[in-house]
């Protein structure tokens, strides 16, 4: 079965039908009753294909507009669906627009703006709706088109450039920048994914392409760039005009036509309390032309054929019901799921599990085998947000994601993600003359800036080097890669290198001598480990299976090879000694998990070592949460608990009533023994001293060893890359995951004030990091008077064990929501 099987089934309903025959009328006001889940997205495509022209989507807020548009582009890949969020980022941010948001914006505006006979969707939420966009004859008159095969001279094409603002750089790495190299021009515009590169013969456009800004390579070959500036900063002071003018006949489906006016309210209010700010920033610009008016919202709703979604129908002249209920929750109880689905067979119903990982419907599978059940239903390769059950169309649409209770994130563009090495490239641009910099043939000498050379009659750019005794070295800008910027002890400044000398040589032979006999050392330290002879565990069983596919997340590729790597060593009677290694928040406990599970299945016991006792505490819930379906013990030891609760755990430890045992370094101490250890699991490995990492050696010698660590010390890493010890790298982080931002700016308690309040209204908390215990107090007390009504707390190495727990704990059940701490945090 596939998903146009699902949207078939809607395109031939009556009450489909029904709906696309009404919206056929002019001015037609109409209300759907009685669809839930992915079944409203269902019906709603349905209904634009039989109707066509543009569809415009306002759901209640960026979430939700979201999971619709995921939906959308799921059911119809085909359809190619556009999204329009707002632009602003949080106001603690140095920027006041987001590049990602930026781009979808202007890439909506663009085309809408392009005549086309194709329909357009499009899907939106009043937060986005408020701000007004640039009109259809600036964006026109803004905007760039360059044809392949026309001509166009070069200084036109760039006085243009950043006459609407464009940066001209030497690497194109994100949108708003271009470079002129020769006859060639990189241009970044906001209205595409990846850059163009437009090749000149003469004053000829000879080919157009986009390309990788990482790699330079080619992605595919266009007749013409369509070059948009950014339509958020650019042309402020112009007249803005409602989005809504920029769609002609087309059909508005609302979630709730009164919640979205009020929305518009709130977004008119915020907009006149930040007033003196635009005043500031950007000139005399009144609220009114930057933001849309709820009642000129309504009067140009009240133009098009509209679709209420909601069971209040404020628009509607008549109404549609249809017979749809949420998925029933299972709480992962596979016999409720089974006994569901028999009904709903008797019943005639088609049941369907929808899931867009192949591995789900593996685990699914096995699971109904084990349990010994009839496969009485039909897995489908579509994620959906939302399953449903559809009386009309005897439907059973069940999601993997709610049978299992894991999370489901909508996914975005994002545009384009700033990688290490584009970072690269952008780090060699900024080099200021007199830094340090490494050849990796020449060794260290100074940056003296970007020079253009003479290289058999062509002109070519270079990177021009200073070593000792003013001698230069030129680097072509096709040889970055054997460069880089001096890393050293802070404070002292190397040894320039002489060019045409054997120190820097003999320096690299003498360092490579060094690393030879230290793996000389560590394969003879290794060896004897890899000869010993361990415990094989047995194969998964359904217990395995049914733990693995709870987790609510879904597993990243890397993170799912992980999983099997470490499984198949346990597998193995050679015991295990593998590092993860991999971000913060990438996925590393869950391996550890699965992998203390496999242990305690086969009647061994799993003892996990961390360097911190919050993080313990931390590690002991996560394991028990995740652990509480299933039949195993779990325990902590750490300076939180009492002398007669230590005791006591590690009686039961030692006659084996407790499966899993998480401490510091209490763990390598005399009185702590084991019945039968399996697994040690060494999360933050590099934290732990010489004296611990030495115990740990007679304490590991025949029993599995993993190792978790984001960023795990020189030694521990030359291990594994040398094959001593095997090492699984989690690169690839989880879908949707916001990247680390990090702003440097002077203490500024407005500056404070916004960014804890902002994080305190979308629902969040905030860590605030003060490092000295003596005046710590006085600091939380700063942040309670500019923030009134915020609940503070303080947390530091200094107090009392069991305050110290109490505190982390209410603040990490949302007691509190700010932490004045030391770096006790960590």
């Amino acid at each position: 079965m596939k998903a146009s099987d699902l949207l078939g089934k809607y395109l031939l309903d009556s009450k489909t039908n029904a709906l696309a025959t009404s919206l056929q009328n002019n001015h037609a006001r109409l209300q759907i009753d009685g669809h839930v889940g992915s079944g409203s997205v269902l019906i709603a495509l349905a209904t634009l294909k039989l109707v066509g022209g543009t569809h415009l989507f306002i759901l209640d807020d960026k979430e939700e507009a979201a999971y619709f548009l995921n939906d959308t582009e799921n059911i119809d890949p085909n359809l190619k669906p556009l999204f329009l969020p707002a632009s602003y980022r949080v106001p603690y941010q140095e920027e006041t627009t987001d590049n990602a948001n930026v781009m979808l914006r202007a890439e909506v505006l663009n085309r809408l703006n392009r005549k086309s006979e194709k329909p357009q969707v499009i899907f939106t939420y009043p937060e986005a709706l408020s701000e007004q966009v640039v009109t259809k004859q600036n964006l026109t008159k803004n905007t760039l088109e360059i044809v392949s095969g026309k001509e166009y001279t070069l200084d036109f094409i760039d006085e243009l450039l950043i006459e609407l603002e464009f940066e001209k750089v030497d690497y194109v790495y994100e949108p708003g920048q271009f470079s002129v190299r020769g006859g060639i021009i990189d241009i970044f515009s906001f209205s595409n994914e990846n850059p163009f590169r437009v090749e000149f013969f003469g004053n000829e456009v000879d080919s157009i392409r986009t390309f990788d800004p990482i790699s330079q390579l080619s992605i595919k070959p266009h007749k013409k760039a369509v070059i948009i500036p950014n339509v958020q900063q650019r042309m402020v002071q112009e007249t803005r005009i409602s989005f809504l003018e920029y769609i002609q006949d087309a059909t508005v489906w609302l979630k709730d036509f009164d919640l979205c006016c009020k929305q518009l309210e709130k977004e008119i209010e915020k907009g006149n309390q930040a007033y003196e700010k635009l005043e500031r920033k950007e000139g005399r610009i009144k609220v009114e032309q930057l933001l849309l008016h709820p009642e000129f919202f309504k009067k140009q709703v009240l133009d098009h054929k509209t679709v209420e979604l909601s069971n209040k129908g404020t628009l509607a002249k008549e109404t549609i019901t249809f017979n749809q209920v949420p998925q029933p929750s299972i709480n992962k109880n596979f016999d409720i799921l089974n006994d569901h689905f028999n009904g709903y067979a008797k019943d005639n119903y088609t049941n369907v599990i929808a899931c867009g990982n192949p591995k789900q419907i593996e685990r699914v599978h096995a699971i109904f085998e084990d349990k010994g059940f009839e496969t009485n239903f039909t897995p489908i390769p579509l994620e959906l947000s939302n399953g449903f059950i559809d009386r009309i169309t005897k439907l059973s649409c069940y999601t993997d994601h709610q049978i299992f209770e894991r999370y489901h994130r909508f996914r975005l563009k994002e545009g384009f993600k700033k990688s290490k090495q584009a970072l690269t490239i952008k780090e060699l641009t900024q080099l200021q003359p007199g830094d340090f910099v490494v050849h990796v043939d020449h060794g260290v000498g100074t940056f003296s800036g970007l020079e253009k050379i003479d290289v058999n009659g062509k002109q070519q750019e270079a990177i021009r080097l200073i070593y000792k005794d003013s001698d230069i070295l030129y680097v072509s800008i096709h040889s970055l890669h054997r460069i880089s910027k001096f890393t050293g002890k802070e404070g002292t400044q190397p040894k320039i290198n002489k060019l045409g000398t054997q120190t820097w040589a003999a320096l690299k032979n003498k360092t490579k001598n060094r690393v030879k006999q230290i793996a000389f050392d560590l394969l003879q330290l290794y060896a004897k480990r890899k000869a010993s002879v361990g415990y094989a565990y047995n194969p998964d069983s359904y217990l395995q299976t049914e733990l693995e596919a709870s987790f609510i997340y879904e597993d990243t590729p890397d993170q799912l090879k992980a999983t099997q790597d470490v499984k198949e060593d346990m597998e193995k009677q050679t015991p295990m000694d593998r590092l993860i290694c991999g971000d913060v928040g990438f996925g590393k406990t869950e391996i550890a998990i699965r992998a203390a599970f496999k242990a305690i299945a086969d009647g061994k016991q799993v003892a996990i070592m961390v360097p911190t006792t919050v993080l313990c505490l931390q590690h002991y819930k996560s394991f028990r949460k995740r652990l509480e379906d299933f039949p195993c013990r779990v325990e902590y030891i750490n300076r939180f608990r009492s002398a007669k609760q230590v005791k006591e755990t590690l009686a039961d430890l030692k006659i084996g009533k407790v499966d899993m045992i998480i401490g510091t370094h209490k763990l390598v101490s005399k009185n702590v023994e084991f019945k039968n250890l399996g697994l040690l699991i060494i999360d933050e490995e590099q934290k732990f001293g010489v004296a611990v990492k030495d115990k740990l050696k007679t304490f590991k010698e025949n029993i599995d060893c993993l190792t978790l660590s984001a960023t795990p010390i020189p030694r521990t890493l030359q291990f594994s890359l040398m094959g001593a010890r095997d090492l699984s790298i989690i690169a690839t982080p989880p879908p949707n995951r916001h990247p680390v931002q990090t702003e440097v700016t002077g203490f500024n308690e407005e500056l404070i004030r916004d960014a804890i309040t902002y994080e305190v209204q979308r629902g969040g908390q905030v860590f605030f990091v003060h490092n000295r215990v003596q005046n710590i107090k006085e600091v939380a007390g700063m942040i309670s008077r500019i923030c009134p009504g915020i609940r503070v707390c303080v947390g530091h190495g200094q107090m009392d064990g069991k305050h110290l727990e109490e505190v982390m704990v209410d603040f990490t059940e949302g007691a509190y929501d700010v932490l004045v701490a030391t770096t006790i945090i960590e």
